[in-house]
Parts: C-alpha cells; structure tokens; sequence
C-alpha cells in the first residue's frame, strides 16, 4: 500500500480524498495555488506544498511544480480528482517515468478514450452500441455534408477533443449546416488547439445516464449501477441522481452489461464512467468515456454504502475488484451548490462567505471545502458544495433534499441555492419527467 499520496486538485475533491487516505492510514500531500492558501483542503492535508500564483496554468495544471511537490515530499502516489490533470496521458506518463503511481487511467487508455472518435470507434469494435456517425474525424466541409444527407437532420457537429459543451453544434436543416462547420471548429481550436470534427445523429428527448465501473489491473471489470445526469444548463451537469426514474430493471441489466464489457475489452484499470444517451423508447447509444472519479460518485456510494475513492487506491496497489455487480438499495440526489446567480444567468459570485450554516441530520451529507470568512477565488470553477440526500424512495429524498436546502445558509455571495429549491418544487423533476432538454423550459421564480 502507498505510504503517502499526493492529491494534485483542489478545493472539495482534495478534501474528500485526503479523508479516505486518513482514513486507510495513508500520509497526504496537499498542492495548492496562493488563492487557495486558506482551503480546507491544506489545512487537513499532513503536509502542503504551493504550487504557483492563482492562474491554474501556472499551479494546477503546472506539471514540472506538480512532480517537484511529489519528489520533495516523497509522496509515491499522486491522485489526480477530476479536472484538471485527471485525463493528462502526459501527465500519466510523466508519473510512470518518475516511478510515481498515478492514480487513474494508463497514458495508453486515456489516449485512447479521451479522443471521442476514436472512442466511439473502440467501443464499436467491442460490441457496444454507439450513435450512428461518421467513422472517425471528418475530412471535410463536402463529407459532412454527405455523411448528414445519407442519415437524415437533424445531426450533431462534435470536437473530437470537446468537453463541457464546447465545439459542438445542434444542425435541424441543411442550409444551416456550413455555418455551424466553421463556428464549431473555430471554437474547438480556440479551446482545445484541435479543430477535428466528427457528426452524429442527434438524439432528440435523450437522457444522459451514465454507468460507473472499476477495472482492476487483471482485466477484470464490475458496474455500479447508473447515475442519471440529465438536468444540465449548457452541457454543465446541475444534479444528478441513482437510480434514474426512467430505468427498468430490463434496461439497467442491458445498460450495466454494456458497460462491463467496453471496460473489459479495453482493459480498463481504475475508476471510470461509460456514458449514454438514452432515448425515449429506450435505446441507449455510447457517448463518451470519463477515465476519473466523477463530480457526482458520492450517490453512487451513498445508495450502495460503497467508497470509491478508497476502491480507486485499492485497485492503483494492485488489488483486485470483487467481480460483484452492485444495484441501489436506497434513493440519492446530489445538487451541486455553485457560487453563482441563478437569478442573473447563473453569472458567477465570487468573493467573501460572511455567513455559512451546513444542513445535516439524518440522510444528509455536504461535501465542501468552504466556511464562514472563506474567500471564493474568481480563477476557478464556480462549483462550492455538493448537497446529498439519501432515503429509502425518491420522494422522501427530494423531501429531504427541500428541507436541507432550507437549512443551508451562505451569505456574502449569490450561490445556486434557490434554483435546487425551485427545481425540488418542478412537477416534471417530481414526476421524473425530464431530459437533457430540462433547463430550456425552466425560468426562476
């Protein structure tokens, strides 16, 4: 077992991994940049190391300072969270070269499912369904166009190196097609410095549900179950939640299998998710590979009393996974409490917390890294808490969720608080009536 683990991040997933290693006994590293100084995450760490000024480029994405950290403190192990560095195959393998084990994907698999093309194409070859398309980039403006006749408007433009929405275009008719080539790449280039496109059949009323697995090092690979993720402002997840009110036991069997089998065909070590669009009829078609431990795998956890962060080192020490399958026995909701306005287009809050009140008792739980006095950085996601509710049946937990929304005080900034209150009170989201579409008809009261 590792005697201490670096965790190259910051703010609540820093946090949330150094409680584990505490937890296994295992001595904790904390990076952080001069904004961060006053984090939670570098108080409760054994020992922290700056990093750099507050521009992630020059601190959390920093590799050379990251590696530096590692070495002076002897940390053998660097865990990477999410963001950031996480799916950094130079980062992967600059952490082989320096005889330190990185706690996620090989250089080899992040490479190979971080590009979405030829994910797609990878997850073809296992047997797994996947969104009809082209097959791999797209060569030209003149191939699009024929590939996009040949299936029928409407279709997707995808940047094979896109995320967060980024680089991708919704195209309903042909004489919208050409502008929304030039647009998506030019984006895609300014975002991520590649402007490869790819083109999918857009999926119409889909929900995006994904499927968390572990792989071990022997080839061998189980599932979670699923998380549905489909209430998202501008491809931006806003909460989540397992089980999915959508899901059969026929489709959660299907989707699980599935999922099992893309990581297994590749070999995958590691947390990771294996992410589908889901029609209305059922369908599900592969979308994409996340190779990290995600934003929301605490209702994972919650619903099968299971820690991933802990399966995650476990398996990195080269244990193996049990080969179980593992179904939700309870219901859990995450709604991620970002510092924003949700009256204003959610435009971001930093600055001050004058006041903070955390809501708890029973089935509740708060991952955060802020308190009272705390100053919100402006360089960094806008995302401050993640509020968990767990009880028996989805209605008592979006009762739950209503009343530690009510309990949850923070002040000095504008945070998403009364949107999830909004949201808890919406008959489609009780109902679970709702697709990746959701937020278009939303409008704050």
């Amino acid at each position: 077992m590792f005697k201490k683990i670096l965790i190259a991040n910051r703010g609540e997933i820093a946090l949330r991994v150094i409680r584990t290693c505490k937890e296994m006994g295992i001595k904790t590293v904390a990076v952080y940049s001069t904004a961060d100084a006053e984090s939670l995450h570098v108080r409760f760490a054994d020992e922290a190391v700056c990093i750099g000024p507050a521009p992630s480029s020059q601190s959390y994405l920093k590799m050379v300072n990251i590696i530096s950290a590692a070495e002076i403190t002897n940390a053998d192990a660097i865990h990477p969270g999410y963001g950031f560095l996480s799916e950094n195959s130079k980062f992967s393998k600059i952490c082989q070269e320096h005889n330190i084990k990185f706690i996620g994907a090989s250089p080899e698999m992040i490479d190979k499912m971080g590009d979405k093309a030829s994910a797609k194409a990878t997850m073809k070859a296992a047997g797994v369904p996947t969104v009809p398309g082209s097959d791999g980039l797209l060569e030209s403006y003149e191939q699009a166009e024929k590939i996009a006749d040949d299936m029928g408007y409407p279709v997707m433009l995808k940047a094979t190196a896109g995320g967060g929405g980024k680089g991708m275009r919704a195209v309903w008719a042909k004489e919208d097609l050409l502008k929304a080539w030039e647009s998506a790449r030019q984006e895609s280039a300014a975002a991520f410095g590649n402007d490869g496109m790819y083109m999918e059949k857009l999926i119409e009323e889909p929900r995006h549900i994904e499927i968390q697995i572990i792989g071990d090092s022997y080839g061998r690979a189980c599932h979670l179950s699923e998380r549905d993720c489909s209430v998202q402002r501008r491809h931006q997840k806003l909460t989540e939640e397992t089980p999915s009110p959508f899901m059969t036991d026929e489709l959660r069997d299907k989707m699980g299998k599935a999922a099992v089998k893309a990581a297994e065909f590749i070999q995958y070590e590691g947390a990771g998710t294996i992410e589908f669009l889901v029609d209305k009829h059922g369908n599900f078609y592969f979308m994409e590979m996340n190779t990290r431990i995600q934003v929301e795998h605490p209702i994972t956890e919650e619903v099968i009393d299971y820690d991933l962060i802990k399966e995650q080192i476990l398996v990195a020490a080269g244990q193996p996974v049990s080969g179980k399958n593992y179904f939700p026995q309870m219901h859990s909701i995450e709604c991620r409490i970002n510092a924003e306005d949700p009256y204003n287009d959610f435009r971001p809050s930093p600055g001050k917390i004058t006041t903070f009140h955390a809501p708890g008792g029973h089935g509740v739980r708060l991952d955060t890294h802020v308190y009272a006095g705390y100053t919100i950085p402006p360089n960094y996601d806008s995302m401050i808490a993640k509020l968990i509710t767990t009880a028996q049946s989805r209605e008592e937990a979006i009762s739950k969720m209503k009343r530690a929304l009510d309990e949850f005080v923070i002040e000095g900034i504008k945070t998403s608080i009364p949107f999830h209150r909004q949201l808890m009170d919406n008959p489609d989201y009780i109902s679970g009536n709702y697709t990746t579409k959701f937020m278009e008809n939303f409008e704050m009261k």
